[in-house]
C-alpha cells in the first residue's frame, strides 16, 4: 500500500471540504431567520491504529481498506430535536455533490447496546492533482442527547476493549433510554424552546 500520509490525504481533504459545505447549510437557515435543524458539525479522519483495529476485527486486507471501511472519513451533524434528523437526511438526499450509497437508521432500529443515530454513507469525489478520487465517508446525524451517550459509551468501550462488565452494560442501556426520553420530552415543548431561543437571540443582537 502507499504511505499512510498519501492514503489518508484525500480523506483529510474530504472532511475539511464537507465540514465547510455542511456548516454552510446552517448559515443558510440563519440568513433566512428560520430554525436550523443543524446545531453544529464536526469531522475527523480515523486514526491509523483504529483503522488497523477495525481491519483486524473484520478480517479486511490492507489493500481493501478504502472499499471495505466506510468511516475512515467521518462527519457528525448534531440536531436539537429528533424531528430535525429526518430534515437533515432529506437535505443530504437532495445534494448532487456526492452520492449516497447506504443509509442505516439506528433511531427506529436501535442497537442492542442502546445506541441511536442515523448513518449516511456517501461516495465523495475529491479533486487531486492526479485527477478525481472517489472515497467513502460516513455522516452520522444525531441529537445532542444521543451524542452525549455515544461519546461516553465509546470511552468506556475503549477502556473495557468492547467487553463491558454486566452492571456497566445495564447502566448504559438505562442511560440510553433516559437520553431517548429526554429527546421525547424536548420534542413536546419544541415550540416553546424555539420561541425562547428567538427572543434570546434578538436580545443578544440588540
Amino acid at each position: 500500500m502507499e504511505s499512510w500520509d498519501d492514503f489518508l490525504a484525500p480523506y483529510k481533504q474530504a472532511v475539511e471540504e464537507l465540514k465547510v459545505k455542511l456548516k454552510g447549510l446552517r448559515k443558510q437557515f440563519e440568513r433566512e431567520n428560520i430554525h436550523s435543524p443543524i446545531e453544529f458539525v464536526t469531522g475527523r479522519v480515523k486514526p491509523i491504529v483504529s483503522i488497523l483495529d477495525k481491519a483486524s476485527q473484520k478480517d479486511i486486507p490492507i489493500d481493501k481498506l478504502g472499499t471495505e471501511i466506510q468511516d475512515i472519513a467521518g462527519l457528525r451533524m448534531m440536531c436539537q430535536f429528533v424531528d430535525d434528523i429526518e430534515q437533515v437526511v432529506e437535505l443530504l438526499r437532495g445534494r448532487n455533490d456526492f452520492e449516497i450509497v447506504e443509509e442505516r437508521n439506528y433511531i427506529s432500529h436501535k442497537k442492542a447496546s442502546g445506541y441511536r443515530s442515523y448513518h449516511v454513507v456517501i461516495r465523495y469525489p475529491v479533486q487531486t492533482i492526479h485527477g478525481e478520487k472517489n472515497i467513502l465517508a460516513e455522516i452520522q446525524i444525531r441529537t445532542l442527547a444521543m451524542n452525549f451517550w455515544a461519546t461516553i459509551e465509546h470511552s468506556l468501550s475503549y477502556k473495557y476493549k468492547g467487553v463491558f462488565p454486566e452492571d456497566i452494560q445495564l447502566r448504559l442501556k438505562r442511560a440510553a433510554e433516559a437520553a431517548f426520553l429526554l429527546d421525547a420530552e424536548m420534542s413536546q415543548i419544541r415550540t416553546e424552546i424555539q420561541e425562547a431561543q428567538r427572543l434570546f437571540s434578538r436580545k443578544k443582537d440588540s
